[in-house]
């Protein structure tokens, strides 16, 4: 096999460890949860609880 095969298929396979997987999914709820957090009252207990939720995802054994 020559090297652009070889490449694309030691991308995928990096990428769907676990630890990045995770990542994919828990950086963007921690991202919509800072900003949700901007919101006055009711921001920082909605912040708290997305936070939570991602690090459940972070703890998924993959």
């Amino acid at each position: 096999m020559n090297l652009t095969k070889i490449m694309p298929l030691v991308l995928v396979v990096s990428l769907l460890q676990g630890c990045v997987f995770t990542k994919i999914v828990s950086v963007p709820m921690r991202v919509g949860g800072a900003v949700v957090s901007i919101v006055p009252g009711v921001g920082n207990t909605a912040h708290d609880a997305i936070d939570k939720a991602a690090e459940v995802v972070d703890d998924v054994p993959i």
